[in-house]
């Protein structure tokens, strides 16, 4: 909370008007996604700015491997030094896109806050979940509209059927709308 209410908001990855209502609005927000994460999963989080969420859910959940894609070098340097000085061993920071990835790693989970639109994230993200994971894109009150209109993207991806859940937090009261996203359609598999 302390690196993204000063250098964060220095930096100019977190708003200043943000800095009062981190807690609640964002760090809780996150945190509530942690508990609907496997045990030991492998996770990336796509556009990682400022670590949200992937930073909290190191924080949170020790147990998960994280790494942080962000394409742009301020972000990335920031990452570096919050990694550091936190001691997120269980951490890596990646700086690049996640199309660069596609190919090389996949992971358990994926997710992304307020990255892209349902439809276009599709497209960076399923390349890189697991055969038994999903994505989990954190959304806001347009999940259901956006996952409407990602339907042929979904379909051409052969995509699970997208799951729009609110996760409560450990607090009761801080929630996350998800859309969750499994790698295959199993459907499809006959």
């Amino acid at each position: 909370m302390e690196l993204l209410a000063t250098a964060g908001v220095e930096r100019g990855l977190i708003g200043p008007r943000e800095a009062p209502r981190l807690w609640e609005r964002h760090v809780l927000n996150c945190l509530a996604v942690s508990a609907a994460i496997g045990p030991e999963a492998s996770v990336a989080d796509l556009g990682s700015g400022a670590g949200l969420p992937g930073v909290v859910l190191a924080i949170g959940r020790p147990d998960l491997a994280v790494t942080l894609v962000e394409p742009l070098l301020r972000r990335t340097t920031f990452l570096d030094e919050v990694v550091s000085d936190l001691g997120l061993d269980q951490v890596r920071v990646v700086r690049g896109r996640a199309e660069e990835l596609h190919g090389r790693e996949v992971f358990d989970v994926v997710t992304a806050r307020a990255l892209a639109p349902l439809n276009r994230l599709l497209g960076w993200a399923m390349p890189l979940v697991a055969a038994e994971g999903e994505l989990m894109a954190m959304k806001g009150s347009s999940a259901e509209r956006e996952v409407a209109e990602a339907t042929s993207t979904l379909r051409r991806l052969h995509c699970g059927t997208p799951v729009v859940q609110e996760l409560t937090g450990r607090d009761g009261a801080s929630t996350a709308t998800v859309v969750r996203v499994a790698r295959t359609d199993r459907t499809w598999l006959g």
